[in-house]
């Protein structure tokens, strides 16, 4: 009978007897670690193809597509042209199905949606916007003014974390007045201060969210407008987290 030797041995009874196996642990790691990357790219590939898919179909006007939604963390929505961002902004506009547009988290920034803005001007559907988070000062609120006024179907609107201050809050007061929107989110927006007139007030505004911001007692002045207005909707405010102080507990315990 042939002879086998103990180097020839197809079982390596070092390994099963708990030998050193850090070579083929490296190797499962290094494989898992492919996987996940692998796994992670093919994800990334989906979501572009799934954004890429929601566009044409806006384009188109099918009603499969009635959310919008991107966020900062999509590289692909970065590498977007001023002219895609128009261009997308036009086919919303035209699109009589979409309700609700998402593109929160770093997906926009002053001068990305002064060129959505020129394409989306008016719509009968969109009947929710989130641009949370997206660093948006003044500027980018006028830029949705031609919109704002003509959304008739505008529910909601979320400009949460963003730098609006003050001044942008007011320019959206003003804007919204005869707008069908009742639920506004500003919170941890820079805001100080209310300043507007009984006439400016929004007339089907039913919730406001100003929490996280700066408000002062001063700031609180101008807010009873919004509670002593004759006409005012206003059912639920929120306000934790500003510097509103006893004076102004009492100035809205007046109101």
């Amino acid at each position: 009978a042939a002879r086998m030797d103990s180097d020839s041995d197809p079982f390596d009874y070092g390994l099963l007897e708990g030998g050193d196996d850090s070579s083929s642990e490296a190797s499962l790691d290094e494989a898992e670690e492919e996987d996940d990357n692998s796994s992670s790219e093919a994800s990334v590939d989906n979501q572009e193809e799934d954004w890429l898919a929601d566009l044409q179909r806006i384009r188109e006007n099918n009603s499969i597509t009635s959310r919008i939604h991107g966020r900062g963390e999509h590289n692909f929505l970065h590498n977007m042209t001023d002219e895609e961002w128009e261009e997308l902004g036009r086919d919303m506009s035209n699109n009589t199905h979409l309700e609700d547009v998402h593109l929160d988290d770093g997906a926009l920034n002053d001068h990305k949606i002064s060129f959505l803005f020129r394409g989306l001007t008016k719509s009968n559907s969109i009947e929710d916007i989130n641009f949370c988070s997206n660093a948006l000062s003044v500027q980018g609120v006028r830029s949705m003014v031609p919109f704002l006024q003509n959304a008739n179907s505008l529910n909601k609107l979320t400009v949460s974390h963003n730098n609006l201050q003050s001044e942008g809050l007011n320019l959206l007061f003003r804007t919204l007045r005869n707008s069908p929107i009742e639920t506004l989110s500003c919170n941890n927006c820079g805001i100080e201060s209310i300043d507007i007139d009984i006439d400016s007030i929004p007339q089907n505004l039913k919730a406001l969210n100003l929490s996280g911001n700066r408000i002062s007692a001063d700031g609180y002045r101008g807010m009873v407008k919004l509670l002593q207005g004759e006409n005012s909707t206003l059912a639920t405010l929120r306000l934790n987290n500003n510097d509103i102080g006893d004076q102004g507990v009492e100035i809205l315990v007046d109101a």
